[in-house]
């Protein structure tokens, strides 16, 4: 079983801000699969189906982005999953924007999300999708202003579309591995070398 976990924070005051890429990627991944988001556990809603001929859980954390761990670590010991089977989608100010990095490991960098999963599955061998959200306006602006913001009219169908990707990936991932979306996604032009 494949558990894909998208980050972000719940509630409409967080719907669609930079830091929820991963939810709308979750959405995304539910709609095209036709896995329905109906179950509570885990301090999530999720939900169950297949991807490929894999079973798949689409997972979104409702502890909100910091405690993101808390939610993956309850998964991952009720299921006994190895590592690389959880995926996990998350936002980043590092890469281009709207850009598509995967990862098949790898630190946390400044991400408070991918600090609370490592730190609960002291493990940080898991793939992750990364989006790319553009950076702060100036140097003086906040960074978590910055990715609680939405985006503007200009940036949303690049970002749509970057979130879709990011879908397609996570699909590749289950269905071909991580050396073959790696080698698909990263290489594409226009994406961030980081």
């Amino acid at each position: 079983m494949y558990v894909v976990v998208g980050l972000g924070n719940p509630g409409k005051d967080y719907a669609n801000t930079r830091h929820n890429v991963g939810f709308n990627t979750i959405d995304i991944l539910s709609e095209r699969n036709n896995i329905k988001l109906n179950k509570i556990k885990f301090k999530s809603v999720y939900g169950e189906g297949i991807i490929g001929n894999k079973k798949v859980m689409l997972v979104k954390p409702q502890t909100y982005m910091n405690n993101s761990g808390i939610s993956l670590r309850e998964i991952s010991q009720f299921y006994k999953l190895p590592i690389e089977n959880i995926i996990v989608i998350v936002d980043d100010i590092d890469i281009d924007f709207a850009s598509i990095r995967i990862r098949a490991k790898g630190s946390a960098g400044s991400h408070n999300g991918l600090k609370s999963i490592i730190y609960h599955l002291q493990n940080d061998n898991f793939p992750r999708v990364k989006i790319g959200i553009g950076k702060k306006r100036h140097e003086k602006q906040d960074l978590a202003d910055f990715v609680l913001s939405k985006f503007s009219k200009e940036e949303t169908i690049d970002i749509q579309s970057a979130i879709l990707t990011s879908a397609e990936a996570v699909e590749c991932i289950i269905k071909h591995g991580i050396d073959k979306a790696m080698n698909q996604y990263n290489s594409r032009t226009n994406r961030a070398q980081d």
